[in-house]
């Protein structure tokens, strides 16, 4: 007898966005490739999807304006699972939405397997596999969910109410949410309901957030949710980026060999990387990028981008684009 579990299944990444909260530091390059300690936040659950048996085939979904990054990472990668879809967009008016790219995807790539879903963005701490296993039990789409413990928080995400691990209620953003459980972007679906993408689409739903699709879903098929405790991040945004690297980095800190550090405080959760200079700063929750320079500078809670150049400055609550300089050029004393 074949079971779930023999079965391929097909991973499917979401990397397409544009990170605009995060500029100036994602303007350039994609948010999934800010460093996680030694690793990166997409090289993180590429190396997961890679060690998972049930996984065969990794879609990586991208927009045109990143492709050539993502080619060149997988490039100088060891991974053999993961293959680009390209998505033919330059820039954020032109995106599809998720769901709007999603039926694309399994329609252009023959995908007439179970699929997983995830958003690159995401940093967890559960096993991929444990999910899949959960799903595998249920046969049917699965939700991973975690309590943000807030209704504020719960407003910036799709929220969802369960009986007996089903979902019953599921409202994307609320404005006064039902609950404090939410999607995390994490989703599992069989094979017999891809064909709903396109059926969702077709009825003039909206193709943005992928939550709109649980929310229309699940009240015509039975959809349940796999809930963890652990940790969370949705790297989108600079203050939750930075809780990511504190968490990943255990509270300590990460300093580059090749970087130089005189005089200075680094605090937890810093990660200095090659080639920076710190003389006379005070640093804590922060990333500075490679080759960037702190002079006499206090950093909290901020990122500061490659070759910035900083002095005699407090900088909070911040993201400092490359190669910026502050003072100037021929500024005075």
């Amino acid at each position: 007898m074949v079971t779930a579990e023999d079965e391929s299944m097909n991973a499917i990444v979401l990397a397409g966005g544009y990170a605009s909260r995060l500029w100036p530091i994602t303007k350039h390059r994609p948010k999934m490739f800010l460093p996680l300690g030694e690793t990166t936040v997409i090289d993180r659950l590429y190396a997961e999807l890679e060690r998972s048996n049930r996984i065969e085939t990794v879609y990586v979904s991208t927009n045109e304006r990143f492709a050539g990054d993502f080619e060149a990472h997988l490039a100088e990668a060891a991974y053999d699972k993961p293959r680009l879809s390209i998505e033919s967009t330059r820039a954020e008016a032109e995106k599809h939405g998720v769901v709007g790219g999603l039926a694309p995807l399994v329609e252009r790539e023959s995908i007439d397997d179970d699929v997983l879903v995830v958003a690159a963005d995401n940093v967890f701490d559960f096993a991929i596999d444990d999910f899949i296993e959960y799903f595998d039990r249920r046969r049917a789409p699965t939700v991973a969910a975690y309590d943000v413990g807030s209704t504020d928080r719960a407003t910036d995400y799709g929220v969802l109410a369960v009986d007996d691990e089903r979902v019953i209620e599921f409202v994307e953003k609320p404005d006064e949410p039902p609950g404090t459980l939410v999607s995390i972007g994490c989703y599992a679906f069989p094979r017999e309901t891809l064909p709903s993408l396109r059926t969702y689409l077709d009825g003039g739903n909206d193709p943005d957030e992928p939550g709109w699709f649980v929310e229309w879903l699940h009240t015509r098929e039975p959809t349940y949710a796999y809930s963890f405790a652990g940790h969370w991040f949705d790297v989108g945004t600079r203050a939750s980026y930075l809780d990511a690297v504190d968490w990943y980095l255990d509270g300590g800190s990460l300093i580059a060999d090749s970087a130089s550090v005189e005089h200075s405080s680094v605090g937890r959760g810093v990660h200095v990387m090659p080639n920076a200079t710190l003389v006379d700063a005070d640093v804590e929750r922060a990333v500075i990028f490679p080759d960037a320079t702190l002079s006499a500078t206090t950093v909290r809670r901020s990122i500061v981008d490659e070759g910035a150049s900083l002095g005699d400055l407090e900088v909070v609550d911040a993201m400092v684009g490359a190669y910026t300089q502050i003072p100037g050029e021929g500024a005075g004393a």
